[in-house]
């Protein structure tokens, strides 16, 4: 009995040392990762996407990472909702407090083309006030390119 435990213990954390991330470089990629059902994680380069704030656009970013898994997503082919390039979106929101407590909510919309629009806003967890909304633009980074936004998946 305390063979097998030992040999299981092992097994597993010969599995969890040799996992690995694998950067998926476009939406190809990323879709297939999320239809086999992976485990996706998105990191964006907020300060170098463009900024677009209160309907223009502004000359820098904030220096600010963030990141999230890929959890619900919806998928829609070019021409699902009207759309003429097929897309994939997802969000997350969470409570952070920021001088107060808040609602933070970020959105992701990439489209097949490798294109990403980030919405980013806080909303006032009393009234639902929006307090800020911005939206962030970029590629999906490939390796080569200055894509400010980066998929990974477990290997």
């Amino acid at each position: 009995m305390k063979k097998t435990i030992l040999i299981f213990l092992l097994l597993f954390m010969i599995i969890v040392l040799t996992a690995k991330t694998v950067q998926l470089n476009n939406f190809e990629e990323l879709m297939e990762a999320l239809k086999q059902g992976e485990e996706v994680r998105v990191v964006a380069h907020y300060g170098d996407c463009q900024l677009i704030s209160d309907n223009e656009i502004k000359e820098r970013s904030p220096n600010a990472i963030g990141g999230m898994p890929v959890e619900a997503f919806e998928y829609f082919g070019a021409m699902a909702v009207g759309n003429p390039k097929a897309f994939v979106a997802f969000s997350h929101s969470a409570l952070i407090n920021y001088g107060g407590f808040i609602y933070n909510y970020v959105k992701f919309k990439i489209t097949d083309d490798n294109k990403v629009k980030i919405t980013a806003q806080y909303v006032d967890t009393q009234n639902f006030e929006l307090k800020m909304d911005e939206a962030f633009h970029s590629t999906i980074n490939n390796g080569d390119n200055e894509g400010a936004v980066f998929f990974y998946k477990n290997k």
